[in-house]
């Protein structure tokens, strides 16, 4: 389910005037991820966000949310802060955090629950090097990305 409550997503670019469709590079939880960091850096400027606010406003349940955000917390993006007003608060800077940052940790989180890829000459010595390349493109793009530009861009939607 997308962030807005439709459960299909479609991704397209345009090919010549053709519309393509093309596969997702992030995963649904790397997308809460990043949409919860930039959900803090707009509203804990006073105080923390609480879990419960967080999945409200997205419209998810927050069992979903939590241990994204406990992997968050875990990397040094975010801070959680305990009490009866406790939350969510960006634990750096909004200009010091990237998606890259982002979708790391929320990949730890992915992967914490995940089997281990098998231990097969063709994924280790074929796949993974065949993909590496692209990874790292993608990784250094998303490292452009920061939470102050995206976190502006979301006040421009209020």
């Amino acid at each position: 389910m997308r962030l807005d409550g439709w459960r299909t997503v479609a991704y397209y670019h345009c090919n010549w005037l053709q519309v393509v469709p093309t596969m997702p590079l992030v995963s649904r939880k790397g997308i809460l991820a990043i949409a919860a960091v930039i959900d803090i850096a707009i509203n804990a400027r006073d105080r923390p966000v609480s879990a419960k606010a967080l999945a409200a406003r997205h419209r998810l349940p927050p069992r979903h949310l939590e241990p994204v955000l406990q992997a968050l917390v875990r990397d040094g993006i975010l801070k959680g802060v305990r009490g009866p007003h406790g939350g969510y608060e960006l634990a750096r800077e909004q200009k010091r955090i990237t998606a890259e940052d982002i979708l790391h940790a929320a990949g730890n989180a992915e992967e914490a629950g995940a089997p281990p890829l098998p231990a097969s000459a063709l994924v280790n010595d074929v796949v993974r090097p065949a993909l590496a390349e692209a990874e790292r493109t993608f990784s250094t793009a998303l490292g452009r990305i920061n939470v102050e530009l995206m976190a502006k861009q979301a006040q421009s939607l209020k």
